[in-house]
């Protein structure tokens, strides 16, 4: 079950057990769940965003049994004003014909009396969320391009200013540090346009040389090369009437930049060895891992075509600034997971969280993700926890960020968990990048830019077996 299928159920409890129940069930059938405790956060939730289904506990803190959970009826009353097609599961372990009757009356689609059990809670879900499987018989999830996760306030902001522009065709830019989820971003602006029944293409432009790239982007006629033996239509064509996603464009020559240029201010295209115009009707959106405005400022990057792809610039935030959001990614990525190696989480182990934390996460969400499924592969039983002799947490490790007195920096951090994965790996660029979690040209460009800072230690050149 691939992440866009996978659907989000907000939990409204203060209940362990009930909240324990609640998330097993969910990650049994690669719901994703996501906890709120109190009235006056699950009423922020309700108004940031969807969901697919409410589980809410009429139990909540300050209820008496005589008030028979006013306040929570209250909130009811204010999720279906925001959601009203979105299905209520009422809980309470007050099982109460009157209290059920009441529940159902206001909106719930049905009423759960507690202490609650899997049976019970896994028929509902069937019912109200079908064809989800158990993780017994459910296929392997697959990444790529599902719904933004997390309600830290920096991602709500970028996902706000998403919505506002994805209804036009202005271009965007968006930047930020790799395994951030940039393309997940982009493909967030695609899913919300005008242009959504339209094809969404991507290409990566730090993948191909510039030749191939070229032909990538604009295609060719037959003969225009040795080896073209037809026609073939570039991204941009394949394009037409949707968005076409130019990942990394920072990797591309200046000579391309030019072209790229021309290309956005016409709208049109000329294929390789072809002498007609063909008219395009495309949305460009670009990410890159670099600032651009410096790139530009210095240039490496042609400042004409930076002003003509940032119409507007969104900026992804890094791991390490919406932590609070950490334990949410990490049910994501355990219902992502979890049918992969037939495990049931019900729980996540204390001690592994402070671990999360406190840790710098240079490779972001990708890194968190490597390291949840590495953690329910080699780990045992319904806690996620973590063994530190088998899942890495990078080479710095998650300890404070001190030196014994003195304060580390985060590029002091980074730099010493760059060097930490090539002694490990005995100074292999591919394996060290790897086991930081980004790619193999991130760790080069951070190596070059340590070179000439002066601050980073001979590490050799290998670069592969």
């Amino acid at each position: 079950m691939s992440q866009e299928s996978c659907k989000d159920v907000l939990v409204i409890t203060a209940q362990a057990d009930t909240a324990r129940v609640a998330l097993e069930a969910l990650a049994a059938r690669t719901l994703r769940g996501v906890m709120s405790r109190d009235v006056a956060s699950a009423t922020k939730m309700i108004t940031q965003r969807a969901w697919d289904l409410v589980l809410l506990d009429l139990d909540l803190p300050g209820e008496s049994s005589v008030a028979a959970g006013e306040t929570s009826f209250g909130l009811l009353s204010r999720i279906k004003e925001s959601l009203p097609e979105t299905p209520v599961i009422a809980l309470s372990s007050q099982a109460q014909v009157s209290l059920a009757v009441r529940a159902v009356r206001e909106g719930c689609e049905n009423f759960l009396a507690k202490p609650l059990s899997l049976q019970a809670i896994g028929d509902v879900l069937d019912i109200c969320l079908p064809n989800h499987s158990d993780a017994t018989s459910a296929a392997p999830a697959t990444a790529a391009t599902g719904k933004m996760t997390g309600t830290s306030p920096k991602l709500l902001q970028i996902i706000r200013l998403a919505r506002k522009v994805a209804p036009t065709s202005a271009a965007a830019l968006i930047t930020g540090e790799s395994g951030i989820g940039k393309e997940l971003l982009a493909h967030f602006i695609h899913r919300n346009s005008s242009r959504r029944n339209g094809p969404y293409i991507r290409v990566n432009c730090a993948a191909l040389s510039e030749s191939l790239l070229e032909s990538e982007l604009f295609g060719h006629e037959r003969g225009a090369f040795t080896g073209a033996h037809a026609q073939r239509k570039g991204r941009f064509e394949r394009a037409h009437g949707g968005t076409l996603l130019l990942d990394e464009i920072s990797e591309t020559s200046n000579r391309l930049q030019a072209e790229l240029l021309r290309v956005l201010e016409s709208q049109e295209i000329e294929r390789l060895g072809g002498h007609e115009s063909v008219p395009l009707n495309v949305r460009v959106i670009c990410t890159s891992n670099r600032d651009l405005a410096t790139e530009a400022r210095e240039g490496r990057f042609r400042p004409d075509l930076f002003f003509r792809i940032s119409a507007v610039h969104l900026r992804m935030p890094p791991l390490r600034e919406r932590r609070e959001d950490l334990p949410v990614l990490v049910w994501h990525f355990i219902n992502e997971f979890a049918p992969e190696v037939g495990r049931r989480i019900t729980s996540l182990d204390q001690a592994m969280m402070d671990r999360l934390h406190r840790y710098h996460w240079p490779g972001n969400i990708r890194e968190l993700r490597n390291v949840v499924r590495t953690a329910l592969i080699l780990g045992e039983g319904p806690t996620l926890a973590m063994d530190p002799s088998q899942v890495l947490l990078g080479p710095s490790g998650p300890e404070p960020v001190t030196d014994g007195n003195r304060e580390l920096s985060l590029q002091e951090l980074e730099r010493q968990a760059i060097l930490e994965a090539l002694r490990r790996t005995s100074r292999n660029q591919a394996k060290a990048a790897t086991l930081l979690g980004i790619t193999d040209r991130t760790l080069r460009e951070k190596i070059r830019k340590y070179r000439q800072d002066g601050c980073y230690e001979a590490v050799g050149e290998r670069t592969g077996d």
